[in-house]
């Protein structure tokens, strides 16, 4: 019985002793990405700034042809976020209608044709030079649509078809109790 009670006190020593040593080895060694200065892009440090959903109507032949809808997450240095003299979101939004009316090229109608790198880069890289730093890291779609004109009419169709159903049938009669 002695030698159960000894071995288990050994036991329970040895381990105690093997992870305050772990622990000790483990917080005094660096990561390999700390000790190059290296931060990695998803681990912190950055802020993320969603948008609302940007509308922007897409002009081609003096007529609006439809509309772009979007809503991106801008990854951004929180200190440098935190001296801008204007609001972020006011900034972004800005920089997108920019950015989609100085490049006519861009075809939203054409969804093969989109490159999502190249305008995301694109975005990036203009609101950094309007800013004169590297304010912002990376532009993450999250949400990214193009209505065309026909698209819209025919919701607003469905809709108003929709709603006259719903006058035309009126609620439903009560049930007499028996």
């Amino acid at each position: 019985m002695i030698k159960f009670l000894v071995a288990a006190i050994w036991i329970c020593a040895v381990t105690i002793g093997a992870m305050v040593y772990s622990f000790q080895s483990s917080a005094a060694r660096p990561e390999a990405g700390a000790e190059a200065g290296v931060e990695p892009a998803y681990f912190g440090g950055l802020d993320y700034v969603k948008t609302d959903v940007i509308s922007v109507p897409v002009v081609k032949d003096n007529a609006i042809n439809g509309y772009f809808i979007a809503r991106l997450v801008y990854t951004v240095d929180p200190e440098k976020m935190k001296k801008l003299s204007i609001p972020a979101q006011s900034l972004i939004v800005d920089e997108v209608y920019t950015y989609l009316f100085s490049h006519p090229g861009i075809d939203f109608s054409a969804a093969d044709m989109l490159d999502m790198d190249v305008f995301k880069t694109g975005i990036k890289d203009s609101l950094n030079k309007r800013v004169g730093d590297t304010l912002v890291h990376e532009v993450i779609v999250e949400q990214l649509d193009y209505l065309s004109k026909a698209d819209i009419r025919d919701n607003t169709e469905r809709q108003q078809k929709a709603a006259d159903n719903a006058r035309s049938t009126g609620p439903l009669p009560a049930k007499k109790a028996h």
